[in-house]
């Protein structure tokens, strides 16, 4: 197995062009999982850790633009107030080791539907700059990143350069169910983002379909029942209703980690809790 180690975007971009067998590596949190169980053999690992830009985050309009390479404890260290859903959910990334090492752009490259950064991103609703020595960059709204169970729309010769994420204009909210505290894959989990500045709500699905999704009805019905003028308490049937819609959004499976049926619940219980959740800190912040 040859091993490229570029140092600049365009000769990254380049090696592969010219290397489409070869496999993208930062952190490698999931890379080297599916090394070492065999699961994978690439032609060639594409080191992209000595590519300084792709570690850095700057404000880019109203958003921040996150460098695929920027590790799960700097969003929780630097952008907990700016993106407070992505922070909570790189708040319950493995381990401490983990979260050192592991990269958001490394979690939409694998496109796993138990990716802990796809809900918050995708109830924020960001969108994944991807880049090719040949074309250019293009976004795609991170909603239809997605094809399939880990598989994505990035074409043989492209690299995930950033995210792009809108400040949190609202409170936003990340819920995860897995079969331990630490250090676990999600059985379900569940984001939502309130946008106040245009009465709409977000959502994100992981670990409930073949790829992360969000949960479209459900938005819109939480959103035309919120008070948005007046800020009153959220009803419990609006809530509950709210979770409802959620879990029927969802298509889980039975496998090692959970059955569809409780993933559909646990789903259910989680939209209720984050919803109320969040409305609450919008009523305090008024």
């Amino acid at each position: 197995m040859d091993f490229l180690q570029p140092t600049t975007w365009g000769d990254a971009l380049a090696a592969r062009a010219e290397r489409p067998d070869a496999l993208a590596i930062a952190g490698g949190t999931d890379v080297m999982v599916d090394l070492n169980f065999d699961r994978r053999r690439p032609g060639a690992l594409l080191d992209l850790t000595r590519i300084a830009e792709l570690r850095e985050w700057a404000t880019d309009g109203d958003a921040v633009r996150l460098g695929a390479g920027v590790p799960y404890a700097r969003v929780i260290t630097d952008l907990g107030t700016q993106l407070p859903g992505l922070a909570m959910a790189a708040r319950t990334v493995g381990s401490p080791q983990i979260r050192a090492r592991g990269t958001v752009g490394g979690n939409l490259g694998s496109a796993s539907p138990a990716g802990d950064a796809h809900p918050p991103l995708l109830a924020a609703g960001a969108q994944v700059e991807v880049a090719s020595a040949a074309r250019g960059a293009r976004r795609v709204p991170v909603a239809e990143f997605y094809t399939g169970v880990k598989r994505s729309v990035l074409a043989p010769d492209e690299l995930i350069a950033a995210v792009l994420v809108p400040r949190a204009a609202g409170p936003q909210q990340f819920c995860k169910v897995g079969t331990r505290n630490a250090m676990v894959i999600a059985v379900s989990a569940f984001a939502l983002a309130l946008h106040p500045d245009r009465h709409a709500v977000g959502t994100g699905i992981g670990s409930a379909a073949p790829t992360p999704r969000r949960a479209p009805e459900a938005e819109e019905f939480l959103a035309g029942e919120l008070d948005w003028a007046s800020r009153g308490p959220l009803p419990g049937t609006v809530a509950a209703e709210f979770g409802q819609r959620v879990a029927a959004a969802a298509s889980p499976i039975d496998d090692v980690r959970g059955t569809a049926a409780y993933r559909r619940h646990s789903l259910a219980v989680m939209a209720r809790r984050a919803a109320t959740w969040a409305w609450d800190d919008l009523r305090r912040a008024a």
